[in-house]
């Protein structure tokens, strides 16, 4: 998807773009199978709900995710495995019967396990708590990264959160090297405002930590389009401004100087 970065093309900038892009759309695909496998587990297997230890999701070829729900005392088992072609609301595939966890999937299991017990077992203060919310851990292999992304979930309707978000890294062999905040702190937004002749039209936040949108603000906003009325979101720090369209998909990006100089006409 493209890039505008005003008048000039930034070379480093526009690959920088195109990058947090695609990874944050990488991170909606993921969720939004959680999402999707979540429900379809509840509703189709509600006597394994008691042997679930958590889930794990991960792309498999150009357009299908597969997500795999594991067992509580026992990891390696896979409980149910289902897989997704492209955006369709229920599974394409489900095997209840190959349940053994494959390499891939045993290493991602346990990012996801070493993620968990850091968060809840977290004694510093690092990671924040907030009341009617709740965290979802996105563990990502690509090549020889190994990052496990945690998101902030609201539990009351019309609201969308973002901040409160995490990334923790891992080296080859799936031991803990950083974490890192990705916010300072965690925004509310209202889905709708609940007036039909002042509707929000678009909505916004400062960035301090990074200069750009990061991939984490992709995936959220992604994740509750269809649940809100607005569709651009902005991202505002000292040198660039990152729009982004909700229906299209489209992240524009510009110099701060040049956004100032058009709010100001």
């Amino acid at each position: 998807m493209p890039c505008s970065f005003g008048q000039q093309a930034f070379g480093q900038q526009r690959r920088t773009a195109n990058r947090i892009l695609e990874e944050g759309i990488l991170l909606y695909r993921l969720e939004k199978a959680s999402w999707r496998s979540t429900r379809f587990f509840l509703d189709n297997f509600p006597h394994k709900t008691d042997f679930i230890g958590g889930y794990v999701s991960y792309p498999k070829g150009n357009s299908q995710v597969v997500t795999v729900f594991f067992d509580r005392d026992n990891p390696s088992r896979i409980l149910a495995r289902f897989e997704f072609d492209g955006i369709q609301q229920n599974p394409a595939r489900i095997d209840t019967l190959n349940q053994t966890a494959s390499s891939e999937e045993m290493d991602l299991i346990t990012l996801r396990l070493d993620a968990v017990q850091r968060v809840f077992g977290d004694e510093s203060g690092f990671f924040r708590f907030y009341e009617n919310t709740n965290f979802n851990f996105i563990p990502l292999i690509e090549n020889r990264t190994r990052r496990v992304f945690i998101l902030t979930a609201p539990l009351i309707p019309n609201l969308v959160l973002i901040g409160n978000d995490y990334l923790l890294t891992y080296n080859r062999r799936n031991e803990f090297v950083r974490k890192e905040r990705l916010h300072n702190s965690l925004l509310q937004f209202q889905g709708k405002s609940g007036d039909p002749e002042n509707p929000i039209t678009s909505t916004f936040h400062s960035h301090v930590l990074s200069d750009l949108i990061t991939s984490t603000d992709i995936a959220t906003l992604l994740l509750y389009r269809d649940f809100v009325e607005w569709n651009y979101h902005s991202v505002i720090s000292r040198r660039y401004v990152s729009i982004f369209n909700l229906e299209t998909g489209n992240l524009t990006i510009m110099r701060r100087r040049v956004w100032d100089r058009i709010n100001r006409r």
